[in-house]
């Protein structure tokens, strides 16, 4: 399976058989039963749709509860649709854990970042802003917005102040730690996009084939 769906749990520290400590991200990954299946017959492309997160059917439509009803598992807070490794096959209702990442180095985790409301240039973008003695009157303010003369208005994308987060960022090539199937606990190398208990999503990164790759040829 290409990935799955999970849940930040938070942030700690795992120490390896030399002592060295490393920052970790713990990331409950599933279990995610399989909900639907798409073929090539039918929808035009492969791909299976896993189910994340129980949620109360009455807080569902009728036709979400058939859809769920119909696969046999309970109704879910979220669907996402995963493309299949090559060969591989699964059945509905059947439940995809963390062990779908044995063996994988690394991944690549989408997450919605913590929303920051209406932030200025000096948070927003890191701006340096101007003096903050010495008689200075733009200490955290944007500066120039436009030109004197021409074009004489304020150009598309320009840096000012507004919203903050709340935006859909990817962490790529993140270093897998640990698989912990025990806990459905997937341990990645650093930081992830989102606050604690936010839903993101996990895939398996591209560096994988390319180091998959080269030692192929190294082998040659």
């Amino acid at each position: 399976m290409e990935g799955l769906i999970g849940k930040k749990i938070g942030m700690t520290q795992v120490y390896d058989a030399d002592g060295k400590r490393t920052c970790v991200t713990v990331i409950e990954v599933g279990p995610c039963p399989v909900v639907q299946l798409k073929t090539l017959e039918k929808d035009g492309y492969e791909a299976a749709q896993l189910g994340f997160g129980p949620q109360k059917a009455k807080r569902l439509a009728k036709a979400q509860q058939k859809h769920f009803e119909k696969a046999g598992v309970e109704t879910m807070r979220m669907l996402k649709e995963f493309a299949l490794d090559e060969g591989e096959t699964v059945e509905v209702g059947k439940a995809i854990t963390v062990a779908n990442f044995e063996g994988v180095k690394y991944v690549d985790v989408t997450g919605v970042t913590k929303g920051r409301g209406f932030a200025g240039v000096i948070k927003r973008y890191g701006f340096a802003g101007g003096n903050m003695t010495h008689g200075g009157h733009s200490k955290r303010r944007t500066g120039g917005l436009a030109a004197r003369d021409l074009p004489g208005w304020i150009e598309k994308g320009k840096k000012m102040p507004g919203h903050m987060g709340d935006v859909n960022r990817k962490a790529r090539n993140l270093e897998v730690v640990a698989i912990r199937p025990e806990d459905n606990a997937l341990l990645v190398k650093g930081s992830i996009p989102g606050c604690r208990n936010g839903i993101v999503i996990v895939r398996k990164a591209l560096k994988n084939k390319v180091l998959a790759d080269k030692a192929k040829k190294g082998a040659k």
